[in-house]
C-alpha cells in the first residue's frame, strides 16, 4: 500500500482592502453626501447665520455693529411685529382647515363614478397655478365695482364690500385665496395615500359591519397616517411663510393690517422702508422657532402614538 502523501498547505487569501470591507455600509452614505452637503450648505449655515446676524445691527454694506439682545428688546415694544404675529396665528388656525377639506374630497374622488376624471382635473387645477396668479385672480374676485365677490355682496346685502381694503376682512380674503391651492395639494397627498390603504382590511372591517364614519376612523385614517404627517407640515409651513399672497393683493396694506411675518421680515430686511438685516434677522428666529414648535409638536405626537400601537 502506498502511503498518502501529506497535502500540501492552502495558500493564505489576500488581506481585503479597507474598502472592500466597508463597501455595503459607506455606499449609501456616498449617494447621500451630495445632498447633505447641499442641505448643510443652503438650509443648515442659513439658520445658524441669521441666528449670529439677529445680534447685529448691520444695513447689509459697512460694518455690523454688535447689540446683544437689541433687536429682541426692540421687537417686544414693536406694534407692527405684534400685528404680523397675530395675522399669522390667524392664517396658522385657518389654513389648517386644508386637511379635513383636502381629506374630504380626496375621499369623495377616490370613487369610481362617471366623470371622475373631469372632477379630479377641475380640483387639481389651482394646484399647478403659481401663487402670483392665485394672488391677481383673487385681487380682482375682490375688487370693488366689478369684482365677483363685491357684485354677489351687493345683490345679496344692497351693498359691497371691498374686503382688500377693509382692515378688519383682509386677512381672511388673503387665507381664503391660499386655501384654494393649498386644498388641492393637501387632496393630492391624500388621494396617493388612498392608493396604498391595504384592500384586505378594508374587506375584513366590512365583514365585521364597519361602515361609514367608524370604516373611516378606525380603518381608513390610520392608514393615512403618513400622508396626514405631510399634509399637516407643509401646511404649517405655508401658513407661517405666506408671503407671496400678502405681496401680490395687498403690499401689506391697508395701513399694515394684513402684514405677516415673513412680510414684515422682508420690508424691515430688504425693502427702502429698512435696510435692517439684525432686525429683519431676529424676526426670522422668532418665525422659525413657531414653526419648530409646531411641527416638532406634531413629530412627538405621531412618534408617541406609533410606539402605543394606535
Amino acid at each position: 500500500m502506498t502511503e498518502a502523501r501529506p497535502s500540501a498547505p492552502r495558500a493564505a487569501a489576500p488581506p481585503r482592502s479597507w474598502w472592500r470591507a466597508n463597501q455595503q455600509r459607506l455606499t449609501p452614505w456616498l449617494f447621500l453626501a451630495p445632498g447633505i452637503l447641499m442641505f448643510g450648505l443652503y438650509v443648515i449655515w442659513p439658520i445658524f447665520e441669521s441666528f449670529w446676524l439677529s445680534f447685529y445691527d448691520w444695513d447689509g454694506l459697512g460694518e455690523a455693529r454688535w447689540i446683544g439682545w437689541g433687536n429682541y428688546r426692540e421687537l417686544r415694544s414693536d406694534p407692527a411685529f405684534y400685528t404680523s404675529l397675530r395675522n399669522n396665528v390667524l392664517w396658522l388656525v385657518l389654513y389648517l382647515l386644508a386637511v379635513p377639506a383636502g381629506l374630504l374630497i380626496a375621499l369623495f374622488l377616490n370613487q369610481t363614478v362617471f366623470g371622475i376624471r373631469l372632477y379630479k382635473s377641475l380640483f387639481f387645477f389651482p394646484f399647478v397655478i403659481s401663487q402670483v396668479v392665485v394672488g391677481l385672480m383673487f385681487s380682482w374676485f375682490y375688487a370693488p365695482n366689478f369684482g365677483l365677490f363685491y357684485k354677489l355682496v351687493e345683490w345679496l346685502t344692497g351693498t359691497g364690500v371691498a374686503v382688500l381694503a377693509d382692515p378688519d376682512l383682509v386677512t381672511y380674503g388673503i387665507i381664503a385665496a391660499g386655501l384654494w391651492p393649498q386644498i388641492a395639494y393637501v387632496m393630492i397627498l391624500y388621494l396617493t395615500g388612498l392608493n396604498n390603504v391595504a384592500p384586505d382590511q378594508v374587506e375584513a372591517a366590512r365583514l365585521d359591519g364597519a361602515k361609514g364614519w367608524r370604516m373611516l376612523w378606525y380603518v381608513i385614517l390610520p392608514q393615512l397616517r403618513p400622508a396626514t404627517f405631510i399634509a399637516v407640515v407643509v401646511t404649517v409651513i405655508g401658513a407661517l411663510r405666506s408671503f407671496d399672497l400678502v405681496s401680490i393683493m395687498t403690499d401689506g396694506g391697508p395701513f399694515g393690517s394684513s402684514r405677516v411675518l415673513s412680510f414684515y421680515m422682508y420690508e424691515q430686511a430688504l425693502s427702502e422702508y429698512g435696510y435692517r438685516m439684525g432686525y429683519g434677522a431676529a424676526i426670522a428666529v422668532v418665525l422659525f422657532l413657531i414653526m419648530m414648535v409646531f411641527i416638532s409638536g406634531f413629530i412627538w405626537k405621531m412618534v408617541r402614538d406609533e410606539r402605543e400601537g394606535y
